[in-house]
């Protein structure tokens, strides 16, 4: 029987089962900027964009996609840009337009864009100036329309000495037949109507990797977005009165749904920071008076041991929300010190559109994940015989409710893998090791999938041994993860090298090399040589026996 112990602990003011709005993403905008057109919806390096501008300026884009770029209901787009006004105007103009968005981080590299542009199928990508000559390099072997955005077309503020370089420095675009600037995108002044969207129509294919190499594609629907989107706002209490900060990147599920998709749906305001800057990030808190904000724990490590942000008031602060990695007791308790906030840890992956656990307010347990959270019902089972275990009994997390995706993106394989069925409900398989207490509360103890959590980036090493392969000087190699005083973990890599490369090749070289051929957050942060790697009986790497070495007398 799947527990239920959980809701003897459920907040008193709120109900277990959420009602949605019956419409698709778009529709939530378009509600929005009806309700409230002059209110400022965006706030970005100082410049203030509101409700209806923000339809408007979506509405065009829209419509140049249709009319322009071709795209019809159900066409995958491609949104690879940082968090930023264009963003969202892009995030918003591919739904409703009917299309399907794939947000993709900014920090991928041409080999690992190609990817996702096949395996979607994408028809045009909307992506950030500092990007073009990744994209450019694949334009002859993808037919794909680029819409090329200049970030520094919405900042006004002049005061900021420290622009991130992706924003100060300026792109030369060459308008083609398959590359249109931003700027003439939004201009469109074509007309054409905007097709219905159904809440059970895919919205959106997210990317995740996974133990076998390669990303696969989460498909969510407007109807799971939407669960989630307003589980934030209604579970951390946010209005048209709060105002937003944005830290967390929004191709991500953290940012995508507890700043974009619940800040529009509120009716809130987004104040944006782009790239992480603790120092930035107590100045807006202060100069905008910022009530929420959902991050990761090394930002709030951060923004407390910055000493430019030590005389800030920062008392505006209403919630402070965040998982990806347990909080530390005493940065939580400085936390609280400063602001007079407790810390909101939680519990999701990309599979789920971010939550199935939230702590409640009245009770914010400390490395605790939470409970699981409206219409959601999770357990704990033995990962070899998928038995349901008791109480503080260590076994697989598994989760059922609305927001669980649809599937993977045309990998039949994944999903027979991914889902068991327990007394007729549909369960995910989320391959993190932890157990539940008496009271229901969830705890993470390890991962049954080999994944690095980097600060809360995800880093998969299968992933990453299969590009370091292509390295002409790696005979093999294993990825595994290495303590990080900052960050909890790093990327660590084990290379066996090629006989004739053992003399000519140096960690260094291939750090460099790996900077080239994969996102930053991959990169291993340190290389070890060895003579051979460990293996079972029947051949396979004992990747664990060297992740048990390198951890020994360290954690």
């Amino acid at each position: 029987m799947v527990q239920r112990r959980h809701e003897k602990h459920w907040p008193e003011h709120l109900p277990q089962t959420l009602e949605v709005p019956g419409h698709s993403l778009f529709q939530n905008l378009v509600e929005t900027a009806s309700k409230f057109p002059t209110k400022e919806a965006i706030v970005f390096y100082g410049r203030t964009i509101s409700y209806q501008e923000l339809l408007d300026t979506t509405k065009a884009l829209s419509i140049f996609l249709i009319e322009t770029c071709k795209i019809s209901p159900g066409d995958r787009v491609l949104l690879d840009l940082q968090s930023s006004p264009q963003f969202v105007i892009g995030y918003y103009a591919i739904l409703g337009c009917g299309a399907i968005v794939v947000p993709v981080s900014p920090m991928n590299v041409s080999n690992e864009l190609e990817h996702y542009l096949s395996d979607s199928d994408a028809r045009a990508a909307i992506i950030g100036q500092d990007l073009l000559a990744e994209f450019s390099k694949l334009l002859d072997k993808k037919a794909v329309h680029l819409i090329v955005a200049q970030y520094a077309d919405y900042v006004e503020d002049t005061n900021v000495s420290d622009y991130p370089s992706f924003i100060s420095t300026s792109t030369a675009i060459p308008e083609t037949k398959n590359i249109s600037i931003w700027k003439t995108a939004i201009q469109s002044t074509k007309t054409a109507a905007l097709p219905r969207t159904k809440p059970s129509d895919l919205a959106a294919i997210l990317y995740t990797s996974g133990t076998t190499g390669l990303p696969k594609g989460c498909m969510h629907s407007h109807e799971t977005i939407m669960r989630t989107a307003v589980g934030a706002v209604v579970w951390e209490e946010m209005d048209s009165n709060s105002r937003l900060l944005c830290t967390a990147p929004m191709f991500h599920v953290t940012g995508m749904q507890h700043s974009l998709n619940a800040g529009i749906l509120a009716g809130a305001t987004l104040v944006i920071l782009p790239r992480w800057n603790p120092t930035m990030a107590g100045a807006l808190i202060e100069r905008y008076g910022c009530t929420h904000w959902a991050n990761v724990p090394t930002m709030v490590v951060d923004l407390l041991a910055d000493p430019a942000t030590a005389k800030r008031d920062l008392s505006s602060m209403k919630n402070i929300f965040g998982g990806g990695s347990s909080m530390p007791e005493a940065v939580a308790q400085k936390l609280f010190e400063r602001c007079g906030i407790r810390y909101m840890e939680a519990y999701g992956m990309t599979e789920t559109i971010s939550q199935t656990h939230m702590n409640p307010h009245h009770e914010l347990r400390k490395q605790c994940l939470g409970i699981p959270t409206f219409d959601t019902l999770s357990t704990v089972i033995d990962p070899e015989t998928l038995e349901e275990l008791g109480p503080n009994v260590t076994g697989e997390i598994i989760s059922s409710g609305p927001q669980v995706m649809i599937g993977y993106w045309q990998r039949d394989d994944a999903n027979k893998e991914a889902f068991i069925d327990i007394e007729g409900q549909r369960f995910f398989r989320t391959g993190d090791l932890g157990r539940y207490d008496e009271d229901g509360f969830f705890y993470i103890s390890d991962r049954l999938k080999r994944m690095i959590n980097a600060a809360g980036y995800k880093v998969w090493p299968a992933e990453v041994e299969m590009t370091l392969y292509k390295h002409p000087g790696i005979k093999e190699v294993a990825i595994i993860s290495s303590p990080d005083a900052r960050k909890g973990e790093t990327v660590k890599a084990i290379v066996v090298p090629q006989d004739e490369f053992r003399e000519k090749i140096s960690g260094d070289d291939i750090i460099k090399w790996a900077r080239e051929n994969m996102a930053a957050y991959k990169i291993p942060r340190s290389v070890e040589f060895i003579d051979a790697l460990p293996r079972s009986g029947t051949g396979k790497i004992q990747w664990r026996l060297l992740q048990e070495k390198e951890w020994e007398g360290k954690s």
